[in-house]
């Protein structure tokens, strides 16, 4: 997700040119670098460790023969293998190449690739014929908004963290700029999930949703889902217009605005990091409509 959504930003909020650049930092281009090494890392150990819970033991899991018949026979495999291929080019190119344009598009294009393989082996490829489709197709668009989001709110942690190497004016203007795209995002993200939701729990589930544990950690989820939006609210509607208001009155160092925002996208990254753990662990759960 930051190895998606991260290089998007350093193109739709950030300059091209001059000091405040994606170019022009030093953090952008180590965070992508740590966060494809750790893509690569984590594949490749979540393959090893998936293989040995299959096969029954630590050693079984890491036998050549355990990992090609994982990598044949399901989904998980291949998924988890291209993950491993996209984060190391990723990695090679971040190396290699000159921090421009150029690197931000190829690198976005390998995350999106990344983000989109997390679907591949979750539960939206397990739902059987036509409707299975629109399942998978959900999970992908789901997954991918979500990786803009959460990349973009790695990048203003970075942003506000550093503001005088970014400037009062180019934080307000990327501020403002991704306000824009995160109603988009919350409108593919609310409408995907109630996709997902209608395959993962179905109608006559809903009642009883509570009763289990898939339930209640689903509940917790949206409630965390809930505390984003409300922040992300906040910061468009009312503390990105006070950091203008700032600018314009000529506040070289609009101190008070900069702390509020940036102690409003800490806690909205926060939670952004919760979901996924809930995420992780509502995949090793049976949905309700699947029990």
């Amino acid at each position: 997700m930051v190895l998606f959504g991260s290089s998007l930003f350093c193109l739709y909020a950030l300059p091209f040119e001059g000091p405040a650049a994606a170019s022009a930092l030093v953090w952008p281009r180590k965070l992508l670098i740590s966060s494809a090494a750790i893509l690569v890392l984590a594949s490749l150990l979540g393959l090893v460790i998936q293989t040995a819970i299959m096969a029954g033991s630590l050693t079984e899991g890491t036998r050549l023969q355990s990992l090609q018949a994982v990598v044949t026979s399901t989904n998980f495999g291949p998924a988890n293998l291209v993950r491993t291929t996209v984060g190391a080019v990723a990695l090679f190119s971040l190396m290699i190449m000159p921090p421009q344009a150029t690197l931000w598009y190829a690198t976005s294009v390998l995350g999106a690739v990344a983000c989109a393989s997390l679907a591949w082996m979750g539960h939206g490829a397990a739902t059987a014929g036509y409707p299975g489709r629109w399942h998978l197709a959900a999970d992908v668009m789901h997954v991918m908004a979500a990786g803009m989001w959460v990349g973009a709110l790695t990048m203003f942690v970075g942003v506000l963290r550093w503001p005088n190497n970014i400037g009062n004016s180019v934080i307000h203007r990327a501020l403002k700029g991704f306000g824009v795209i995160g109603s988009a995002l919350v409108a593919i993200i609310v409408v995907t999930g109630l996709i997902n939701t209608w395959f993962l729990v179905g109608p006559s589930y809903v009642a009883d949703l509570w009763s289990s544990p898939y339930g209640r950690l689903l509940t917790f989820k949206l409630l965390l889902f809930g505390s984003m939006l409300l922040l992300a609210a906040t910061n468009r509607f009312r503390l990105t217009p006070d950091l203008e208001r700032n600018i314009n009155q000529n506040f070289l160092r609009p101190d008070g605005s900069l702390t509020v925002l940036r102690f409003s996208i800490l806690l909205e990254t926060a939670a952004a990091v919760l979901i996924i753990f809930l995420v992780a662990w509502l995949g090793t759960l049976s949905p309700p409509s699947a029990q």
